[in-house]
């Protein structure tokens, strides 16, 4: 059984940093697999923020370009995102996703639409002004 696991959020002031990550167990290779971020606000849809190809290619929503990275450890099985200069828009509930194959690729880059087979349980982050 795969299982993904956040670490746990926490709630920092505008312009802070935090550095979330979601271990993978079971049967599932990261090296293969694409993989993401994506956050969930109250009465809004869950979108992708960041997503990693199993060859390390990202891609990322606009709102968070040049502040957040995405990252993977494929010998730990082990999925990063670190948040800088966060803003309080960035609040919400954070998922990380992985699928079995590689991400669709949109202009060579991977897409922020994917259909994701495993997801993880969430942890809140939340960005006070």
């Amino acid at each position: 059984e795969v299982q993904l696991a956040e670490s746990v959020g926490g709630s920092v002031q505008a312009g802070g940093s935090l550095r979330l990550s979601c271990a993978v167990s079971g049967a599932l290779d990261t090296g293969r697999s694409c993989m993401a971020w994506l956050r969930q606000t109250p009465g809004k849809e869950r979108d992708t923020v960041a997503v990693i190809d199993r060859d390390g290619t990202t891609n990322y929503d606009d709102p968070v370009k040049g502040r957040f990275t995405i990252s993977k450890d494929n010998a730990k099985k082990t999925l990063f995102q670190q948040m800088n200069n966060l803003k309080p828009d960035d609040t919400g509930m954070y998922y990380c996703a992985a699928s079995r194959w590689g991400c669709t690729l949109i202009n060579g880059r991977p897409s922020l639409v994917e259909t994701y087979s495993y997801w993880g349980q969430g942890t809140q982050v939340t960005v006070s002004s």
